[in-house]
């Protein structure tokens, strides 16, 4: 079983990824592709990618790789409801479905470990 210090520092790295996420695709609205390296959501977008990167890392140290990397499809949970909520993007039943299997998935995972 995952050590609790190890989960919350990998769901961080997830959430700070996922925010990461969303300010690039802000900065990707505004700028035009060769305009883009002047985009300040862009590079803190990357910054953060960085650091959630950093995150990551601190857990594989206490962590077996096949437990921890499972959990970072949370990222696609926080980056798809972000995206809903301040990007405008709609959700439709087979996103939510697929969601729920990630969870799930991500359960079975830490249940086996």
């Amino acid at each position: 079983m995952i050590q609790l210090s190890s989960f919350i520092v990998v769901i961080l790295g997830t959430i700070v990824g996922s925010i990461g996420t969303l300010l690039i695709k802000k900065g990707t609205q505004r700028f035009s592709f060769s305009r883009l390296w002047k985009s300040p959501e862009m590079w803190g977008g990357a910054a953060l990618y960085i650091v959630s990167t950093l995150f990551y890392v601190i857990a594989l140290r206490q962590e077996e790789l096949s437990v921890v990397y499972p959990i970072v499809s949370f990222t696609y949970i926080w980056t798809t409801l972000l995206s809903v909520k301040f990007l405008g993007e709609k959700m439709n039943k087979f996103k939510w479905i697929a969601l729920v299997g990630i969870i799930l998935g991500v359960t079975m995972v830490g249940l086996g470990s």
